[in-house]
């Protein structure tokens, strides 16, 4: 497989995850940091902007795993990459929110 399919697996992974906070914030009603609030990353956002980008983070995460390369289920190096992608945007998502919530 082509490395760059790798890439793509990871930030689909990382995509993935950051798709989950804004989603359910948003269809919580609950405001929610993102990049279109003021300050980028920092302010909060409408639910309707965060379902918005939710939205988004989750189609682009699901054309990076299904339209880049032959990615393979199960227990699979492509599997691993979106699961690396995934720890590494939770862990950077739960650091950067832990600080600008506290």
């Amino acid at each position: 497989m082509a490395w760059y399919a790798y890439i793509a697996y990871f930030v689909a992974g990382f995509a993935l995850a950051n798709s989950v906070p804004h989603f359910v914030a948003g269809i919580s009603g609950a405001k929610f940091q993102s990049p279109f609030a003021n300050p980028p990353g920092e302010g909060e956002s409408s639910p309707q902007i965060n379902v918005l980008w939710g939205l988004g983070n989750f189609v682009v995460g699901y054309l990076l795993v299904t339209a880049v390369g032959d990615f393979q289920t199960g227990l699979t190096v492509d599997s691993l990459i979106v699961f690396i992608g995934i720890l590494v945007s939770g862990i950077l998502g739960g650091t950067h929110f832990a600080k600008v919530r506290n």
